[in-house]
């Protein structure tokens, strides 16, 4: 079901309630879709077996050697002070 902002706004409750009971629902502003409401089992079931944004970094593609080495060859950057 869609509802306009200032509906949903008003009638939260029962907006939240339809989520739970009848699935999605989708808050629109000046006619555009531009919000949906979920249920807590919804959102879980879209989030379930998905990588945390730190798991997905660092399950990227592996470092071959002659990249790592490039790396650890490379000059220390100072700091305006000096320091390394």
């Amino acid at each position: 079901m869609e509802w306009q902002l200032q509906d949903a706004k008003n009638q939260f409750s029962k907006v939240v309630q339809k989520a739970r009971t009848e699935g999605p629902q989708v808050v629109t502003l000046r006619g555009e879709r531009t919000a949906v409401v979920l249920s807590i089992e919804d959102y879980d079931a879209l989030k379930a077996d998905r990588p945390s944004f730190v798991d997905d970094l660092l399950a990227g593609p592996a470092w071959d050697d002659a990249l790592a080495e490039a790396i650890g060859e490379r000059p220390a950057w100072r700091h305006r002070d000096g320091a390394l």
